[in-house]
């Protein structure tokens, strides 16, 4: 195994390395949740706290790392007698890779033995590995809600549950919970953004001799880890200390009712859901006292913890920013200023000295550098602030930025099918929207909108096993070795059951598509001032999307052709900020759009087969530009029609006297046409309505 990055050598990140020391003290807080961009050592800084976790004392034999000081008494491998033979072992971290099953991560029960011959025949899974240690999970926001669903429930409950028709099995699984995601990736949604303790924004660093330091001590690593990891042997054996020193503290910090005002009134200001944030920030303020040496909690503990705490609580939907106002919180924290307790262990708060102790070296390179592992992501310990003060997060459409505006001539006239350009314009309120899904059952990635096989949902019928055995399906089973019991010289009650004769269930559920938006930015759109409107539509249908697990892609036409606006990705908040940029103007080379369209999925095909595909084309059908425009476009619906494409067309045209292109347009497509008005959820809900009570007075 090779030799961790220390954990004292890293540069800067400040604030991430704060918030695992604080979980490594007091692991009750709850994890982290590590945002950030590709290339930030996120990895190799979790991977370094691993080794300053005090060792621990397990029962010689257990699978499930039992304290043989206070031995679980459900554990599978127990019940262990006092005295037992025990070793002590360095604090594990464990790895959840994307692409884990189920079983992998919370263990598997073998059915067979379990029906034939009554007995418990458990294999431990991840979240038994990683008892009294660290879970590491990279891309947490990309794995399957089922398995984060069952990972929080463990870290919450500090234990893990397996049940297979009747059969269950239980045991400890208290862990330091590290998650880390690139926001660019898709986000977590928020009830599981909730689930984590604290939330820390890294990015690289801008100044040229931090990066310099970075590139320098990574080299020398690279070149001879054991020298390198020597050099910084006494710092790590002073964290070590440090954290050990504050875990024997930490039972005797006072939590006064001050402090807790103080973090009441916080959360309240700051407006977050549920009682969780409260008791999260307490814990962490505590954790933030006795990692300083100090026993009682004051202002600046509070201070900190809410900036660790709170930012990615205050989120109400995909397009908000993570972050908090610091000068909202100075001004919170300020109305109790003659609060603040006084006395002789009121020493400096964990800023003074950095998360490593100590006084800062004068030798940048040396081994007392208090800086640890990436970059520095401020000059402080809390996360950066990030203001909450968009039009969007107060429910009222964005004004475009001033990036947008430079982007596009100011003022620029749309003037029809012409080549003007103008500026980009805000959307409007998102709405809810009608469900549009893919015809057919498919086999894709588990999500919330068209039907498909998956492994959760209701079941449907049976099948012999595809590999390793998933959910048994009891009845089937018993229905496939019944005939065989008295060749196979059954005795007694108990049913002989071999492995031809297990079934698992089919299940059907629901899956997530590629959502792929072909979006009309051309002069007939802006002339009738519809933008906004559009806009507002495709940020709804946007929404939608982000809320039944989609990936989603866009793709814009206007002037001499079509762009890839948004790869396909699972970041829906990187889709809205590009659409809030979109300029209009121009030509309408609707063909182009549709075109590119098929190159698109034609491309997503190979890369996720599994995957089906949702076209949205919105436009108002016209198409100039070239010779024949609408016969070119047809023809460009037609070949994605012929692929078996679902599509669905948003038309946009407006005014007393309507071309019905768009309608023209969804017949070639073979799709359903809806304008803006009916895309909206409650519009349907009122046509339903009406078409009820129609033919309830034809009935009377």
């Amino acid at each position: 195994m090779s030799t961790p990055y220390p954990f004292a050598a890293i540069v800067g990140m400040d604030s991430l390395r704060l918030a695992l020391l604080i979980n490594a003290v007091s692991p009750q807080v709850g994890g982290v949740l590590v945002r950030g961009e590709k290339g930030t050592a996120k990895t190799t800084t979790v991977r370094a706290l691993s080794a300053l976790l005090p060792g621990v004392g397990t029962v010689t034999g257990c699978r499930f790392s039992c304290d043989p000081a206070a031995p679980d008494p459900t554990c599978p491998d127990g019940p262990h007698e006092d005295g037992a033979a025990h070793a002590r072992r360095p604090a594990r971290m464990v790895e959840l890779p994307v692409g884990a099953s189920e079983d992998r991560l919370v263990g598997a029960l073998d059915i067979e033995r379990a029906l034939g011959e009554g007995v418990k025949a458990f294999e431990p899974g991840l979240l038994a590995a990683a008892h009294r240690g660290v879970l590491y999970v990279d891309e947490v926001n990309l794995l399957g809600d089922h398995l984060v669903d069952a990972l929080l429930d463990a870290a919450a409950t500090g234990a893990s549950y397996v049940e297979r028709e009747g059969v269950s099995v239980r045991h400890a699984s208290r862990f330091l919970l590290v998650g880390t995601m690139n926001p660019e990736e898709g986000e977590l949604r928020p009830q599981l953004l909730d689930r984590f303790g604290l939330t820390v924004e890294v990015a690289a660093s801008r100044e040229p001799d931090e990066r310099v330091e970075v590139v320098r001590r990574r080299l020398a690593y690279d070149e001879d880890p054991a020298a390198f990891t020597a050099k910084w042997a006494a710092e790590e054996e002073a964290l070590r200390e440090r954290i050990a020193a504050a875990r024997a503290l930490l039972p005797s910090v006072r939590l006064g009712d001050g402090a807790l005002r103080r973090i009441a009134a916080v959360c309240a200001g700051f407006e977050v859901d549920g009682m969780r944030a409260d008791i999260v920030t307490a814990r962490t303020a505590t954790a933030l006292a006795a990692w300083a040496g100090r026993t009682d909690v004051v202002t600046e503990d509070v201070r900190q913890a809410a900036l660790l705490a709170l930012p990615h609580r205050r989120r109400r939907n995909p397009f908000d920013a993570p972050g908090l106002d610091e000068d909202k919180l100075d001004e919170i924290l300020g109305r109790f200023e003659d609060e603040e307790p006084e006395g002789p262990d009121e020493p400096d708060g964990p800023d003074d000295d950095g998360p490593g102790g100590g006084e800062p070296p004068q030798d940048a390179d040396g081994p007392g550098t208090p800086d640890v592992p990436g970059q520095r992501e401020e000059s402080g310990a809390g996360p950066e602030p990030q203001p909450q003060t968009s039009d969007r997060q107060e429910g009222r459409p964005e004004t475009p930025s001033s990036e947008a505006d430079t982007d596009a001539p100011p003022e620029a006239v749309p003037g029809g099918d012409g080549g003007g350009e103008a500026a980009p314009v805000a959307a409007a309120d998102p709405f809810r929207t009608r469900k549009f899904d893919v015809p057919g059952i498919g086999e894709g990635a588990e999500g919330r909108r068209s039907r498909a096989r998956t492994a959760h949902g209701r079941t449907t019928g049976a099948r012999r096993p595809r590999g390793a055995l998933g959910k048994l399906h009891l009845a089937a089973t018993v229905q496939a070795a019944a005939p065989h019991q008295r060749a196979r010289g059954r005795r007694g009650p108990g049913l002989v059951v071999r492995r031809d004769d297990l079934r698992e269930a089919v299940r059907e559920g629901r899956e997530g598509n590629l959502v792929l938006f072909v979006v009309d930015a051309s002069g007939s759109m802006a002339a009738r001032k519809r933008m906004g409107a559009v806009k507002g539509a495709v940020l709804s249908l946007l929404l939608d999307a982000y809320q039944r697990r989609d990936k989603i892609g866009m793709i814009t036409f206007r002037g001499a052709g079509a762009e890839v606006a948004l790869p396909p990705t699972s970041s829906v908040d990187v889709g809205a900020a590009r659409l809030e940029r979109l300029p209009t103007g121009g030509r309408t080379p609707l063909a182009a759009g549709l075109l590119q369209a098929h190159e698109v999925l034609r491309v997503e095909r190979l890369r996720d087969p599994a995957r089906r595909p949702l076209l949205v084309v919105v436009t108002d059908g016209r198409a100039t530009g070239g010779p024949e425009p609408l016969e070119r476009a047809a023809r460009a619906a037609r070949l994605l029609a012929d692929q078996g494409t679902a599509s669905v067309v948003v038309d946009c045209e407006a005014g007393p006297v309507r071309l019905g292109l768009a309608g023209e347009l969804a017949r070639e497509l073979r799709g359903p046409a809806v304008t803006l008005d009916e895309l909206r959820a409650d519009s349907v809900s009122a046509l339903v309505r009406n078409v009820r009570n129609t033919s309830s007075r034809r009935a009377a």
